[in-house]
């Protein structure tokens, strides 16, 4: 979960009472606080959203008609979520808004785990993922080295793929690009 237990009864005055050094989220009326990442962490999102933005989010290579934020600020019903990347299709969001918290789910997320997070991200942020139709969902793990990439089929998460080590990967709704996966575990 995270370096603290979750406190219940939670409300958003609680995350703006946080300090800068941590990531609050609430989830199911949960409070979760976490570290800011560590250094593995930071590089895998860092170079996965250096390889997304170009091709994807300016049309540098790529066919573009994406928004991808690093981690945007969701309030999806009562839940306050902060993916590590997320992205919106243009069709959908044609102009971001200046705004703390998008209401709007996104049309992808990806959480990069950490030994703090895991247990959340796999668990009860997957399900609120689900829940607001966010329709493909990646799971980076820097230190197994690995990508799952997930589509929602019916209101569930079908496993698309796992993809370990220093592959190159072609995953939904990225498969235009073709992600050497060794960039992000690269020291």
């Amino acid at each position: 979960m995270s370096d603290q237990p979750p406190r219940s009864g939670a409300a958003y005055e609680d995350l703006e009472k946080l300090p800068p050094n941590v990531i609050g989220e609430l989830v199911g009326g949960e409070l979760y606080v976490s570290p800011r990442p560590a250094s593995r962490h930071a590089l895998a999102t860092t170079v996965l959203a250096d390889e997304l933005v170009g091709p994807f989010g300016r049309g540098k290579g790529g066919p573009g008609g994406w928004l991808l934020l690093f981690e945007p600020e969701l309030h999806l019903g009562q839940d306050v979520l902060v993916p590590d990347l997320a992205g919106w299709r243009r069709e959908r969001m044609p102009e971001m808004p200046d705004t703390v918290g998008f209401t709007l789910p996104p049309d992808w997320a990806c959480e990069v785990l950490s030994p703090s997070t895991t247990v959340l991200d796999r668990g009860r942020k997957m399900g609120v993922y689900a829940r607001e139709g966010v329709k493909h969902l990646w799971l980076v793990d820097p230190a197994a080295r690995m990508l799952e990439v997930y589509r929602l089929e019916g209101g569930r998460w079908l496993l698309l793929g796992t993809h370990v080590g220093q592959v190159e990967v072609r995953a939904e709704p990225f498969e235009a690009l073709a992600l050497e996966l060794g960039a992000l575990w690269a020291r």
